[in-house]
């Protein structure tokens, strides 16, 4: 049984389009060429691949493992092809980091100016994303390394802890709660919400509204901060932020701490395999590990 790199680029084209026709239309062959190629994979590996149907096709178990390997083979080529060509470029090594919103407004901005100042032949391909998407792009080989908060699930990641992150209330001045030192979480759940599009956050919250046999009246969610605090200026609602992005907010509001004990999260650098990782990501991952934050 041997495929090659282009019979595995076909085959997750016809998974991703859903038909052969679709597949042979994206990749510009005609559809006697698609359907002899998947054939042909079909008795090399001496099991079906695809299920036929009105509406197209779909994997079989057996296509199910292939798609999943498939992924991860084409996604290991572009990542050396990626390196080759930072040598090529006069670059030595570049690394694929991952950041949740709030390491990326608190926690990683002065760690990266410093590596990067004193790694001058490095460079780093950084993006902000949820804590749960960055998860799987780490599962799936790509990116290096990710930052993302405790409130996901990481079972199948190694992960270090490397720095707290508070959540707070965000309201306006003239709101009823503005005044008080501290509020809990229960006075907050009859207000309408101005959510930050996290799904992580979003499902933590949830989580605890369902114990309370309650549940959050979310009127918009947005994913940029100084949007959210537009909205809350305005009497949308209020908002729950962690304290490093309310930090960056450039209006006048009222800022209180959640007082919950879960409303500490912990921010956690995580990795498929530590032991894995290139040379230049292994450098990144221990400076962040030796600064992380008490």
């Amino acid at each position: 049984m041997r495929f090659d790199l282009t019979d595995l680029r076909l085959f997750l084209t016809v998974v991703e389009c859903g038909s052969l026709t679709g597949a042979a239309r994206t990749v510009h062959l005609a559809l006697a060429s698609v359907s002899e190629r998947i054939a042909g994979m079909e008795t090399a590996l001496g099991a079906p691949l695809l299920e036929r149907n009105r509406r197209g096709v779909r994997p079989t178990a057996a296509g199910e493992a292939l798609a999943r390997h498939a992924r991860g083979i084409l996604g290991q080529v572009e990542q050396m092809r990626g390196e080759l060509r930072t040598y090529a470029s006069g670059l030595k090594g570049r690394i694929r980091l991952l950041s949740n919103t709030a390491a990326m407004a608190g926690f990683l901005p002065p760690q990266l100016c410093r590596f990067l100042a004193a790694q001058r032949d490095l460079s780093i391909d950084l993006e902000e994303r949820p804590s749960v998407e960055i998860v799987q792009a780490l599962v799936d080989r790509r990116a290096d390394l990710g930052i993302v908060a405790d409130i996901t699930d990481l079972a199948m990641l190694q992960a270090h802890p490397i720095a707290n992150d508070k959540l707070v209330v965000v309201v306006p001045h003239g709101h009823r709660l503005a005044g008080l030192a501290r509020v809990g979480f229960d006075e907050l759940l009859a207000e309408p919400m101005v959510g930050m599009a996290d799904t992580a956050l979003e499902t933590h919250l949830a989580e605890r509204a369902a114990r309370l046999g309650r549940q959050l009246d979310y009127r918009v969610k947005l994913r940029n901060t100084e949007h959210v605090a537009m909205y809350v200026e305005a009497g949308i609602g209020i908002a729950i932020l962690s304290n490093a992005l309310a930090g960056t907010i450039r209006r006048d509001l009222a800022i209180l701490p959640l007082d919950e004990a879960w409303a500490v999260r912990r921010l956690h650098l995580c990795a498929r395999d530590f032991g894995a990782l290139t040379p230049h990501a292994a450098l990144l991952a221990r400076q962040l590990l030796e600064d992380r934050g008490d």
